[in-house]
């Protein structure tokens, strides 16, 4: 298990590893990805180390999206032949987190570029509305529970 003295992003947030950052603030940051999917593929985290997303602080994961969008606007602004942005964020090695801290992907987008959300061939390219409304019960059930006040 990484805990945050082991953590690369935390290793760069205390100046022990580099990074190219993008923007550096009180809670949050934004820095080149190493691995870019595309030109331009940067990365969002919150300064204090959180391994899923969903452990993240609200205050925290809204400016993590804030930045985000405004990191997406300058792309924008400065790539006159970017088709698109995907801001990819997923929680645990099953989804494809590699760092185990959280973090927002902001990936500029152009076709051909072969970055994309595939679905392997046995996916049912329409659920079954029984299925859907039992899977949605659940969903409210557990989220009746928590507290939603500030949403």
């Amino acid at each position: 298990m990484n805990t945050a003295h082991e953590c690369i992003f935390c290793q760069i947030l205390g100046g022990k590893s580099e990074a190219t950052f993008v923007y550096q603030g009180e809670d949050v940051s934004a820095f080149m990805d190493l691995y870019p999917v595309t030109p331009g593929h940067m990365l969002v985290i919150p300064h204090e180390h959180y391994r899923d997303f969903s452990r993240v602080d609200i205050e925290s994961a809204g400016k993590m999206f804030q930045l985000g969008r405004s990191l997406g606007e300058a792309l924008r602004k400065r790539g006159p032949t970017l088709e698109g942005i995907s801001y990819f964020l997923a929680e645990g090695e099953a989804a494809g987190q590699v760092v185990p801290h959280a973090h927002l992907h902001i990936i500029p987008r152009y076709t051909g570029d072969g970055c994309g959300l595939r679905l392997h061939k046995d996916v049912p390219r329409r659920a079954g509305r029984d299925d859907l409304e039992l899977q949605a019960a659940g969903i409210r059930e557990t989220l009746n529970a928590a507290d939603l006040s500030g949403v």
